[in-house]
Formats: C-alpha cells, structure tokens, sequence
C-alpha cells in the first residue's frame, strides 16, 4: 500500500472483523481493528468460558482460511471430526490475530465517521480520531432490545440479552437461590442457556417456549449426496421446499440440506422480495433447526435433561408477565389454545439477536443510516450490499450484517470467504 495512506477501519472484533483485517494485512493493507466490547478478537460467539458451549460445525469445517480448509483440525491435532469448545477456537482466532502483521487492534468502539476527502475521520467513544482510507463494518449480530412484554418487569428477572453481563450474574444466582426459569426461544441460543445452567449446578424447571416448539436436529454420520446446479430450482421457493422434502426422503434431511450449501447465496437472490419474506415468516423456523444443527453430545445432554423432567419444550406464546414478591408469574397460551400460568424466579429472552436493522442501537451504524450512508437492505434485516459487500462510497460490511443479501452469512464457513473477497475489493479500490 502507498505510504501515505492511511490503514482501513475494521469496526467489530469478532470472527468477521478479524478475518477481514487478517485478510488486509496478508495484502500488505494495515488495518486498524475496533472493538470496545472487551471480547476483541473473540466476538459474542468465542467469548464463551463454558466448557459444555461447543461449535454445531466439525473441527474440519472451522478453518478460517478459505484456502487451508484443515487449519483448524491440525491447530486441534485431531481428525476433523471433533466439536470442540467454541473457547477453543476463541484461542485459535486470537492466536490468527496476534501472528498478523499490519492489524492494529483499538479496544475502543467507534461512535461516529466523517468524510474527508476520499477517506474518513474516525471518532471513538473515547475521543480519539483516526484516519482511515475505508471503513469495513463488521459488528456481527446486533443485540436484542427489551421485549414489550417485559415492561416494568426488574432486569435482574426478566433478562433481556442471553450474552449479557446481567445473564451471566442471572446463571450464577439461579444456582445458588434455586427456582424454576421460563426461556423464551427454543434455538441455539436456549441451548446455550440451558447448558450454562446446568454447568452452574442449577437445579430448579426450566421451561422453552417457543411458537412452534422447535429445536435444533442433532448431527449424525451421514453419506454425502451433492447436487449440480442443474438440479436445483432456482428462483420459485415453493418448488425449492418440494425439492427439498423429496430429496430428503431420497437420502435423509442432513445429505439433502448440506447439498444446497454451495448454491445457498445464489438460491436466495434468485427469489423475490416477497418469497424471501414467505420465507423469513413461514420456514425459517424449520429451515434453522435442520440447517444449523448441534454436537451430538449436546444433543445426547439436552435429551437427558428432558429425560429427568428438568427441561421441557413448548410450542406456545407468552401473554404476560407480571412482578411478584417470590419471583415472576408468566401467563402463555400454547399451541391450540389452552392457557398456563407458572411462577418462576427468572425468564431469558432467547428469541434471537436484533432482527429489524432499523432498531440498531449501533452508534456508527444509527450514524451511517440517518445519513444516507448506507441503507438497510429490502427485507430489513441487515444492510443492502453489492458484491461482494460493498455497502457505500468506501464502506464495506462483513457477517450477518449482509444476511439479508447472502442469508446464509453467519457461519465460519460461510464468511471466511466473504472477508477474503472483501479485502481483495478494497485493495482493487485502493489501488494497493
């Protein structure tokens, strides 16, 4: 890169940011990596301490280079089979970082950026200011804002962000004071949750609501069974869920699901707005819990946990909640209309990160959208790209940010060859 330009901003320090500005620094661009949210280098998903919190992806999938497939497994030393504590490879991408000549990390969030010239100034929460030749963001999920139900309910009761803080002050005091907990979600997240507890030693009911009730599949041992593109139908979603039910009676749900994997960007754009949003209202749910499924240990521990009457899975609403002296009473309805109250001396909102992009709470992201900036994609759920993320005039976006373009944009897999086209973007941009 020219010598005097300044580096590129990377804002958002987990798996995305950091890959991004691995990514720069292999093409000889310097990068300056923001976070202020203390897990720089590990995000939300890598933070975790908790050994029983382990990767729904295989050893030999989780390589964070799109060009050395195996990293991960030979980092471990096993055979790519494993699923290893996402601490684990929290480690290993911090390890990719601190090896990385060129990346600069700043435990600082950015609050606001200005154009000057063809680059930015860039403001942190802290008052410093960087120059920046372009901006990449990278802030992954954003977090969920307190539900409506939870109104005037103490946030020592009623926890809002299952990745908080205050959830895992809750974890701890469950343990300890006992009492039933009511979670709201029956996904990846509940399972997080369910395993924290269970590792502090609580012993109490735990009971997941969730509308449909549905939890994530387990994986098993299964024969591959790939397609060709001539074989999927592109650009009609019903005739996709036909497809797809077919092929999974042809050769089971894991082989017919993972088949689409290569093509699952292209199938997305291939719909219209409005099968994309049939999608998001009526499949998603079922398309989760097939697609992104969990450690067969995980599998076998939550099994038993429902064994034993300790945890039970609902489909069903929450109606209301109300603040009592021993605790919280929930009132929900479940699925075909018969109504429950239980008391419980904590609920966890377990729905998922932000889903309305509108909503962020983000301050560069609150700053870029009232300006015009950038703008939030058709669907409203991250922001509008083109490929392979440009999301304005030199400005990038990275991970979940661009689900609503790629969809399948969460995922180690999937985005490690995202931040790889990105860096190259920028470079041809640069001209380094």
């Amino acid at each position: 890169m020219r010598s005097d330009a300044a580096p590129v901003a990377v804002v958002g320090g987990g798996f995305s940011g950091v890959m991004t500005a691995v990514q720069l620094a292999r093409r000889g661009v310097p990068a300056l990596l923001f976070d202020g949210s203390g897990r720089l280098g590990l995000g939300v998903a890598y933070s975790t301490r908790e050994p029983a919190h382990l990767l729904n992806v295989p050893s030999g999938k989780m390589s964070a280079w799109p060009d050395r497939p195996d990293d991960f497994a030979r980092w471990l030393g096993d055979d790519g089979t494993s699923f290893a504590e996402r601490r684990r490879f929290g480690t290993y991408l911090r390890e990719i970082l601190g090896q990385a000549r060129g990346v600069q990390p700043q435990q600082n969030t950015v609050v606001a950026a200005e154009r000057d010239g063809k680059g930015w100034r860039i403001t942190t929460e802290s008052g410093t200011v960087h120059a920046a030749s372009a901006i990449v963001l990278a802030q992954g999920n954003q977090p969920p804002l307190p539900l409506r139900v939870g109104e005037g309910i103490s946030p020592d009761d009623f926890i809002h962000n299952p990745w908080s803080a205050e959830a895992a002050n809750a974890v701890r005091r469950l343990a300890q004071e006992g009492g039933d907990v009511l979670i709201l979600g029956t996904g990846l997240t509940m399972i997080d949750t369910v395993l924290s507890l269970d590792e502090a030693g609580h012993t109490g009911r735990i009971l997941a609501l969730s509308r449909r009730g549905l939890v994530p599949r387990a994986h098993a041992p299964h024969e591959p069974a790939p397609v060709s593109a001539e074989e999927v139908p592109f650009g009609d979603l019903l005739a996709t869920w036909r497809w797809l039910r077919r092929r999974t009676g042809q050769v089971g749900f894991r082989a017919a699901v993972d088949s689409l994997r290569p093509f699952s960007a292209e199938l997305w754009q291939s719909y219209t707005s409005k099968d994309q949003r049939r999608f998001l209202r009526h499949a998603r749910a079922w398309w989760d819990v097939h697609r992104h499924r969990i450690a067969p240990e995980v599998a076998a521990r939550l099994a038993a946990l429902i064994a034993e009457g300790r945890l039970q899975v609902v489909a069903g609403r929450l109606t209301a909640v109300t603040q009592g002296a021993e605790g919280l009473d929930v009132f929900f309805q479940r699925r075909g209309g018969r109504s429950e109250e239980r008391r419980v001396s904590a609920l966890f909102n377990c729905t998922g990160p932000l889903g309305e992009m509108r909503r962020t709470q983000d301050p560069l992201l609150q700053q870029f959208l009232a300006g015009g900036a950038v703008r939030i994609d058709d669907l409203g759920i991250g922001l509008h790209v083109g490929q392979p993320g440009r999301a304005g005039e030199r400005i990038w976006a990275v991970g979940p940010l661009t689900k609503g373009t790629y969809w399948e944009m969460v995922a180690v897999p999937d985005i490690r060859g995202q931040a790889a086209a990105v860096a190259d973007d920028i470079v041809k941009e640069l001209g380094a």
